[in-house]
């Protein structure tokens, strides 16, 4: 059965018994149809040559002869326009949400680079389309468990099973945050896509920037038993970068390594020099359960969460927007191997780094 509001005909090309492509060698749709002409003359005045060797009446012979040449005009340029047929249907298909039929290209001329274009055009609404579901799907489903939460702690208050003590306002509170933090992560994607972010660069010194972030972090992480600690190599190093979006990364990472840290667990925060003058880096390191070795790029995609079931509250959209941000400044982030010993051998690692250009290092 063919997949809904798609043509079960679809697939189906044109029979290609007439689709002969003999001038796809020239690369200049005028040259072809200049060769068109010309054979089609040619083929006229031999054809009429041979009726008049035939002994063929004129009358007889001349509209066989125009026949006959636009028989042969119509097989070339059927091939010389197949192209331009084909985009009609795959056009057709798109707009009934098929983006599965593509356009044989075999030229090198106008139509062919047309051709070409359109099926990369194709492609890329392909993708953007099955983007666009899936993100609808993902907000659909983060937005429904903070939403129900929320109604069922409501509704408990609005029929007194539950008593509007500090504890069940302190529920409705944090299921209020998370919705708040999805639609600030969901505006900060949509500016990411419409490209409207400027950055207002300055020197940051990261000592007290570092203690700014970790205080915020520890209060949004709802006193979790973990140790915060900050290492910062020299004391007084600095970056140029846009503090209010470098915030937003560290936080991000923060919040995230709050997560997943266990009881009593550590987050070791650092930021140093890199060798050989390259920028400055900033790591954010947990003792959680870390990211899968083959997660490590994956993770910073929107509403990915490193491969295993989470159910810390997260949206899955803080490290995509934090790699935004560094790339807003021409840096890189990315996961790196966990120095522990113990988890090393299983290919996870907690360890993140952010990587940032220092123009003053190479001035």
């Amino acid at each position: 059965m063919a997949p809904a509001g798609r043509d079960p005909e679809s697939h189906r090309r044109v029979p290609e018994r007439l689709d002969v492509r003999p001038l796809d060698r020239f690369r200049s749709f005028k040259v072809k149809l200049g060769v068109l002409v010309a054979a089609s003359v040619t083929v006229a005045a031999l054809l009429t040559q041979l009726s008049i060797r035939a002994g063929i009446a004129p009358l007889l012979a001349l509209p066989l002869v125009v026949l006959a040449a636009l028989v042969f005009t119509q097989v070339l340029a059927r091939g010389m326009t197949s192209p331009l047929r084909e985009m009609t249907g795959v056009a057709r298909a798109m707009a009934r949400g098929d983006y599965s039929r593509t356009v044989r290209t075999t030229s090198a001329d106008e139509v062919g680079q047309l051709a070409s274009a359109f099926s990369t055009m194709a492609s890329e609404l392909e993708q953007t389309d099955r983007m666009r579901r899936d993100l609808v799907a993902n907000v659909s489903h983060e937005l429904r468990t903070p939403v129900a939460g929320l109604r069922a702690q409501l509704e408990n208050l609005v029929d007194g099973v539950t008593e509007p003590d500090p504890a069940a306002l302190e529920v409705a509170l944090t299921e209020t945050e998370r919705l708040s933090q999805l639609v600030d992560h969901l505006l900060d994607l949509s500016r990411l896509d419409a490209g409207v972010v400027d950055l207002d660069l300055e020197p940051v010194e990261l000592t007290p920037f570092l203690h700014e972030v970790v205080d915020a972090a520890a209060l949004a992480s709802g006193g979790r038993d973990v140790r915060w600690i900050i290492d910062v190599e020299p004391a007084d190093l600095s970056v140029p970068a846009d503090a209010a979006r470098l915030h937003q990364v560290i936080h991000n990472l923060l919040e995230n390594a709050a997560r997943h840290s266990p009881a009593g667990g550590r987050i070791h925060v650092s930021a140093a020099r890199a060798a050989k003058d390259e920028g400055v880096h900033i790591d954010v390191h947990d003792e959680g359960p870390g990211i899968a070795q083959e997660d490590r790029a994956r993770v910073f995609e929107r509403f990915q969460r490193g491969g295993y079931a989470d159910s810390s509250g997260g949206t899955g959209l803080g490290l995509a927007i934090a790699r935004w941000a560094v790339g807003l400044h021409g840096g890189t982030i990315e996961v790196l191997d966990d120095p522990r010993s113990e988890v090393a051998h299983e290919g996870r690692s907690s360890l993140i780094r952010v990587m940032l250009p220092d123009p003053q290092i190479t001035t």
